[in-house]
């Protein structure tokens, strides 16, 4: 038995990137093997296994065979005769298909080091066609590491355009897609994701509702945009404010964004124009503004959509809703109850104190 390192603990090592999570293959080791050593079997389509101690993932060294559509139409093969280069063999890129001993010596059968020294995304075999996810996958490592100056090959490339041609892309689940897309938002370039699947000819595929509205000079903003806002909610909301005339209901449905996503794109995209100039607006407008997100019942979404606004506009004047929102929440029903107001009353009262305030800082602009 001898266990090995492998994927992306091994590129990001050799990067000095850092490495959050580690990955194993055991070459020469059968499945009664692991479990007679305490690991734990998950998973049924390939034997993984998790390390009693660590909890780390190691998965027998294995092969695959395309047998069906999409990303999951593999048949896989797992046994102790299985090399070492025949299990990197089947993996994305070759700076994915590194493996690293426990005396430190690298294993790159597939020239792996050399696309890292040139900065270079390449795919290490015919295979990659087969799996439409790696189309995803290569656009999320181009934005990764597009700041460090790397770019697809452009044998990747046509590649990549190849399997657009065909209905591979439109197997891959609404989860998977999302789960990438999502991944993507964080990384320190997340525009170039877009663009490589623009090139690719696949985000037509995979985003119809954003293909169509997406242009070079937005990407251009929102890359501009990102390095204002970090959160992955935020760059969402903020790539959605910048495509003009998406709908944004129906892309959360068809990629099953989670409501945190939905709720802040759509309280972006329909108060925009109104939040970049909340400072200017008469009082009336801005206690519509206020009630139309639902800020006062639900002052948690505020910050969120502040930090979108400025990071979209630097010369936002949205300087006046959060002191005006801390002041509407200084109003106590009970104390206006005790003054008579009651019933519809103490609800016109209330709005009255609301849009007074809101005046009072029209005033003070």
């Amino acid at each position: 038995m001898q266990i090995y390192l492998v994927g992306g603990a091994v590129r990001d090592q050799l990067l000095n990137y850092p490495v959050f999570d580690k990955d194993w293959v055991v070459v020469g080791a059968s499945a009664e093997e692991m479990i007679g050593q305490g690991y734990q079997p998950v998973g049924q389509d390939f034997p993984v296994f998790i390390h009693p101690d660590t909890g780390e993932e190691y998965a027998l060294a294995r092969t695959e065979r395309k047998s069906g559509k999409g990303y999951t139409g593999f048949q896989y093969h797992a046994s102790k005769e299985v090399t070492l280069e025949e299990d990197l063999l089947r993996r994305d890129l070759t700076i994915n298909a590194m493996a690293q001993d426990d005396k430190g010596t690298i294993y790159d059968p597939y020239g792996g080091r050399n696309d890292l020294d040139n900065k270079i995304l390449r795919h290490v075999s015919p295979a990659f066609s087969e799996d439409p996810l790696r189309v995803l996958r290569v656009a999320r490592f181009a934005a990764r590491y597009h700041h460090l100056g790397f770019r697809v090959a452009t044998e990747t490339q046509s590649l990549m355009q190849q399997i657009a041609t065909t209905d591979e892309l439109e197997h891959l689940t609404a989860e998977r897609v999302w789960k990438e897309l999502e991944r993507a938002l964080t990384e320190p370039s997340p525009e170039v994701f877009f663009e490589t699947l623009i090139k690719s000819s696949a985000l037509i595929k995979v985003i119809p509702e954003l293909a169509t509205r997406v242009s070079t000079q937005q990407l251009s903003d929102f890359s501009l945009t990102c390095k204002n806002i970090t959160s992955a909610e935020g760059r969402f909301a903020c790539l959605l404010c910048l495509c003009k005339g998406v709908d944004v209901e129906l892309l959360c449905s068809h990629l099953k964004a989670p409501n945190a996503y939905r709720d802040l794109a759509l309280q972006c995209t329909s108060q925009s124009e109104n939040l970049k100039n909340f400072d200017s607006l008469t009082a009336e407008t801005k206690l519509v503004v206020i009630q139309c997100l639902d800020l006062i019942r639900r002052p948690q979404r505020i910050q969120p959509i502040i930090e979108c606004i400025q990071a979209l506009y630097s010369n936002s004047a949205i300087g006046s809703l959060l002191p005006i929102l801390e002041s509407m929440n200084k109003i106590e029903p009970k104390q206006l109850m005790q003054e008579g107001f009651k019933g519809a009353e103490l609800g016109k009262e209330i709005e009255r104190r609301r849009l007074q305030l809101c005046q009072s800082y029209s005033e003070e602009e």
